[in-house]
Parts: C-alpha cells; sequence; structure tokens
C-alpha cells in the first residue's frame, strides 16, 4: 500500500514546527514568555539567552564518535570514506539527538558510484517499517529558496527515486535502481512502539526549565535596579519645603532645614534588595536541567569541586554514558542501514538485507581514558589474557580505550 506524495507532504508539515521549535532552542533564538505583569513595560525589551538545551546536545553529541564496521564483507566503509565520513556521521547524529530523526539521502554521481547527504527531520518524513526500520516510502525537501519555498524535491520508492523541480515532476533526473527501499534511511533517536522516529534529546523539560531561567534572568535585571540604588523615603516633610529629588545622587548631599516650628523631616531608606534568592533559583533549575539530561552542576556553570579524575568524571557522567550506549546501538541500525542501499546501489544488485546480519557498527569509547585509567585497564588486559590467551586483543583493547595499535 502507498500513502502517495500529499499524504506525506501533509505528514511533514504537521511536525516542521515541532522540529523549528527544538532547532531554536538549540540556536538559542526563543522568546522568553513572560508570565507576570508586575515588571515594568520599559524592561520588556530585554532579550536574553541560555545555551543549556545546546548543551545537553553537543555534550551527548561529541561523545558519540563512529569508528568502523567490523566483518565489513560489502565494503561499506569504503563507501562511507568516500562520502567524507567524519562530517556525514557527526552531522546525521547532530540533527538526530535534535529533531529526534535525521535523515541520509542516497543518490548517485556521474560516474555511478552512491552518494550520502544528510537531512533534517524538519524537511524528511516517510513511512517506516518497524522490522528492517527503513522506509517503504519517503519524501524530503532537499532545496528551499529564501523565503522558505520547497525548491527541489524527492519522492522515494523501491526502485525509483522521483525528483520535483518547483512541483513539477522532472523526468530526467528519475532515479531507477536496485535497491529494495527507499533512498532515504532514517537516523533515529530513542525510538519506542509508539514514537517509531523516536524522541528529541531536547524535551519539553527542557524548553520549560530554560524558559523559566530565562524569566529569571529578566527579574534579576529589574531587581539590579533596586539593588544598586536603594529606595529612599522622607517622612514630614513641609509642604513649603523645596525639594529637588533629582539632585539625591550618590555623591551628593541633602541639605533639608527646619520649618518655622522647629520641626525637620525624617529620612530613611528601605530594605536592599537581595540576589541571593535568584542565584539560589537558578542552582535550583540548573539541578532539575542536569538531572533531566544526565549532566552535572559543573557542566552548566556550576562549581561544585575541584577538577575530577577519569574515574570520577565517570561516575558522575553515569546517566550520560548510558543514554550515549542507548543512541550508539539505534543510530548503528541506521548507518548499516544506509550502507545497505548504498552497496545495492553501487554493485547493482538488489541484496538481501540478513546478508549484512554479521556486519556491526563499532564506535569509539564514550570517555576517553587518562593516563591513570590506561594503566589500570593494561593490568586487567594483561591479567585477563594470562588466564585465557588472547582473549582480548587490537580491536576489543580499541573499543576499550580508543587506541589503535601501530603494529604491522
Amino acid at each position: 500500500m502507498e500513502y502517495g506524495l500529499p499524504f506525506l507532504k501533509q505528514k511533514l508539515n504537521s511536525k516542521q514546527l515541532r522540529v523549528r521549535t527544538r532547532y531554536n532552542y538549540y540556536d538559542m533564538k526563543i522568546v522568553v514568555s513572560e508570565l507576570s505583569s508586575i515588571l515594568p513595560k520599559e524592561f520588556s525589551w530585554l532579550a536574553y539567552s541560555l545555551g543549556w538545551c545546546a548543551k545537553a546536545v553537543d555534550s551527548l553529541a561529541d561523545r558519540i564518535v563512529f569508528d568502523t564496521f567490523s566483518c565489513d564483507d560489502f565494503a561499506l566503509n569504503e563507501i562511507y570514506r568516500l562520502n567524507n565520513a567524519d562530517v556525514l556521521h557527526d552531522d546525521a547524529v547532530l540533527s538526530a539527538l535534535i529533531s529526534s530523526c535525521s535523515f541520509i539521502c542516497i543518490g548517485q554521481d556521474s560516474t555511478g558510484y552512491p552518494t550520502m547527504q544528510v537531512i533534517d527531520g524538519g524537511n524528511a518524513t516517510g513511512i517506516i517499517d518497524p522490522v528492517t526500520k527503513m522506509l517503504t516510502e519517503g519524501y524530503a525537501v532537499l532545496k528551499r529558496d529564501e523565503h522558505g519555498t520547497p525548491e527541489l524535491e524527492a519522492y522515494f520508492r523501491p526502485n525509483q527515486t522521483d525528483y520535483f523541480v518547483r512541483g513539477r515532476l522532472d523526468t530526467e533526473q528519475t532515479f531507477m535502481h536496485q535497491a529494495p527501499y527507499a533512498l532515504l534511511v532514517p537516523i533515529i533517536n530513542r525510538p519506542d512502539a509508539a514514537r517509531p522516529f523516536g524522541h528529541s534529546r531536547i524535551s519539553r523539560t527542557c524548553m520549560h526549565i530554560t524558559q523559566a531561567v530565562l524569566r529569571t534572568f529578566r527579574r534579576m535585571d529589574v531587581s539590579a535596579e533596586f539593588y544598586s540604588f536603594p529606595q529612599k523615603y522622607i517622612l514630614g516633610l513641609s509642604d513649603d519645603a523645596e525639594f529637588n529629588n533629582r539632585a539625591a545622587t550618590i555623591s551628593s548631599f541633602l541639605n533639608i532645614g527646619k520649618d518655622e516650628d522647629g520641626d525637620k523631616p525624617t529620612v530613611g531608606q528601605f530594605t536592599q534588595q537581595s540576589m541571593t534568592p535568584y542565584a539560589e533559583q537558578l542552582k535550583a533549575y540548573a539541578s532539575v536541567f542536569a538531572g533531566e539530561t544526565g549532566l552535572t552542576l559543573d557542566d552548566l556553570g556550576f562549581t561544585t569541586s575541584n577538577p575530577a579524575s577519569f574515574d570520577a568524571i565517570r561516575a558522575s557522567h553515569e546517566q550520560l554514558r548510558l543514554t550515549a550506549r542507548k543512541a550508539q546501538r539505534t543510530f548503528g541500525v541506521g548507518l548499516l542501514n544506509a550502507g545497505y542501499l548504498a552497496a545495492c546501489i553501487r554493485d547493482r544488485i538488489p541484496y538481501d538485507r540478513r546478508a549484512f546480519a554479521n556486519t556491526v557498527p563499532q564506535w569509539l569509547p564514550v570517555f576517553e581514558p587518562d593516563a591513570a585509567a590506561l594503566g589500570a585497564a593494561g593490568d586487567a588486559i594483561l591479567k585477563i589474557n594470562q588466564a585465557v590467551p588472547d582473549f582480548i586483543g587490537n580491536n576489543n583493547i580499541r573499543r576499550l580505550t580508543g587506541l589503535e595499535s601501530d603494529a604491522e
């Protein structure tokens, strides 16, 4: 059953606002929603930005580094290497963490070799096969003009890709191929049965906390005016007395004499505004945000202790490590699917997906060990190999430490 191009366009339009909102939070271009009417309108122009959402995404994306495919019988590593693997993998991972799902679009160059490019979740969608996690149909906007209107679109189906230029089918660009799935492969972050296209790293909780922190910043600025210049008052001033309020500057003195009855006014000052409650409120929000994203207060700018060792950093980021390992498993499926379809294009053979079952994506360690950790790992590897000869070899050592042997 084909859903058709109009259905896919409508599906993409329904998701674009959600994806654009996440990117605005990542790019720190959000508008503060003020809940209180007490603040003066003179302060409504104040704009603020907060990088916590970007920090939550980057701290995870920077730790997810693809290494290679093991048991690479179909030379998938070569396909990725010729498509700028370092940039391609990073783009796919970062976009998937922001928008919950990114896509790798597969095409063909003038020589017939497969090409790959990453499309964010706001410009592509499709109908997903729940077993293989590949698309039976796909739609993507490959190019937009300066007004955001699609200029080049693509409709992906098994064995065929149609291209549309400004809404019209360009039959000269129609790409007939041997791949049994659509040449648009999703790279999904944390999928489940209810949401097969995954969840964004920037959750609703992250966005609500960001809004609360930005409102706190605005209140801090308003309160800072009262903190810097405390409000003063005069009681019992005669109606006939001349008083210039603008002369009451920091470096000047006020001369207020007695009246004809010999009475003098009382000059006082209101209690000075304290900034401590705002600092405590910011730290409380930071604690909630850190718990939501697996970060620590140090990651969010609140120094709590001296520089920690590798083991201490890893222990404090245990939730982040588990999240990264989960992301590696789901991203690995998408990268393998894209490599499988690219191999079909390269060899012009409709391979069976089961032929790639032994090809396994490998990732570098989530946390790079320091010298002390390398020493401890070396002792452990030596003892294990003494007990079971050659149990841990070059491949396992690279996955544990990220180091590659120079031995030929």
